[in-house]
């Protein structure tokens, strides 16, 4: 894969936007981030219900409430996971979620059979899995957000950073999936010549094998030199380029078989929601189970 500058220039000034983006919503405080994961969550789903309906066209014919029934049901989960760190007065946003989650999957059949007559199993389980795949993935990663149990107030870089352990959990991802994906894409551009997967063509192992091993090394490293810890970055950022990886080739089948490009072009040179967000939808579950297990 011949490196492309226009290209890179294209991705780059789109990624620098993104990063401050993502930054500011990570960072700032629970709120910021409960929005700006809000918001990818519902733009995840447009872009998946798109495929799906493009893949099988009788997905066209599901009724709106169906068709955003389920992303309410997905939102609901996302706030029942959340923890008493996000209140509104007296009320818990994960009562609020749970009252959601409970209305939705009671009304969602119910409406499907009563007022849309309409019940098929095959649509019905094309939306379970878009809540599998884009709702349960980030509702873990808020939840991730929240620190480990045992851990919520710890203060992991010390009194200088301000840091809570759920912050920076989030932030080891991001900048593992981040790194992995710019190095690959560059080591891949300069001296890629093995084909990684037929599902896609342009990823090449050694760009993939390359972008993995500096994303490790760097968020490794950079806890060691700060924090004088390294094992947990270690296993995390493994765990999130290797999940991350198989997170873009799913996505990438999608797409072929959909028979797009992109999932959508909200982002110039990234393509849309699910092009971005493709590796950390596979990559949060099983960080959330090496946090919730080992630390």
């Amino acid at each position: 894969m011949a490196f492309n500058l226009k290209t890179f220039k294209t991705r780059t000034l789109t990624a620098s936007v993104f990063v401050v983006i993502m930054l500011s919503g990570l960072l700032i405080n629970q709120w910021t981030f409960l929005i700006l994961f809000s918001i990818i969550h519902y733009g995840c789903w447009i872009e998946y219900q798109k495929l799906i309906a493009l893949i099988d066209s009788d997905y066209n014919n599901i009724s709106p409430f169906h068709k955003y029934g389920v992303r309410l049901l997905g939102f609901g989960f996302m706030l029942w996971v959340t923890t008493d760190a996000f209140k509104i007065g007296a009320i818990s946003l994960y009562e609020i979620g749970w009252w959601l989650l409970i209305v939705m999957l009671i009304a969602l059949p119910i409406m499907e059979i009563v007022v849309s007559r309409q019940f098929n199993l095959k649509n019905l389980g094309y939306s379970l899995l878009g809540f599998l795949y884009i709702s349960i993935s980030l509702a873990l990663f808020l939840n991730l957000r929240c620190g480990p149990p045992s851990r919520s107030d710890s203060l992991f870089f010390g009194q200088d950073f301000m840091l809570v352990v759920g912050e920076v959990i989030c932030l080891m991802i991001i900048a593992s999936l981040w790194i992995n994906d710019t190095m690959a894409y560059i080591v891949g551009s300069l001296i890629g010549k093995t084909p990684f997967s037929p599902i896609s063509p342009k990823k090449t192992w050694e760009g993939t094998i390359g972008g993995a091993i500096l994303a490790i090394l760097v968020v490794t490293l950079t806890n060691y030199f700060i924090n004088n810890a390294y094992v947990s970055a270690l296993f995390i950022s493994s765990i999130t380029v290797v999940a991350g990886t198989a997170g873009d080739l799913c996505e990438s089948k999608l797409k072929r078989m959909a028979k797009v490009k992109d999932s959508g072009t909200i982002m110039p040179g990234h393509g849309g929601f699910l092009d971005r967000f493709d590796s950390l939808l596979f990559a949060s579950p099983f960080v959330w189970l090496y946090v919730r297990l080992f630390m």
